[in-house]
């Protein structure tokens, strides 16, 4: 039914705690990237309006450490722009705290917790190659 695929990647070893709050995040990136994937307002019988839900469906994966840097590096190569979260934005309380944290680190020394993407189906199969579905 859809062209393209959005996937999120979790580093294995969070805490569920750290793994809700990796994927809101990401989640809110896949959103301001791509805002066609935000659907029209629910409304109940009772007609109480709710906020837009995505229009696709999003796969949740899990990854150990050196496998998520290896999607974080194939995202890269391939020109996939994606949401990263890492692990020192845990220790921050704001955006621009996490922009500044962020900031301090080249992918190769980044400790990547989350990753999400949205592409082409065989793009995103291939840059989470290795990955698994989230348990």
């Amino acid at each position: 039914m859809f062209d393209t695929k959005i996937a999120i990647v979790l580093r294995n070893d969070l805490q569920s705690w750290q793994k809700l709050n990796v994927t809101a995040f990401l989640t809110s990136g896949i959103a301001g990237q791509y805002p066609e994937v935000i659907g029209e307002s629910y409304r109940d019988r009772a007609g109480n309006v709710y906020n837009a839900l995505s229009i696709q469906p999003i796969i949740v994966l899990s990854a150990d450490q050196d496998n998520i840097a290896a999607i974080h590096r194939r995202s890269l190569e391939r020109g996939v722009t994606s949401s990263l979260f890492i692990e020192e934005m845990f220790s921050t309380g704001h955006d621009a705290a996490n922009r500044a944290v962020f900031s301090e680190f080249a992918p190769e020394d980044a400790k990547v917790v989350g990753i999400a993407l949205r592409a082409d189906k065989k793009i995103v199969d291939k840059i989470t190659k290795g990955a698994s579905m989230h348990a």
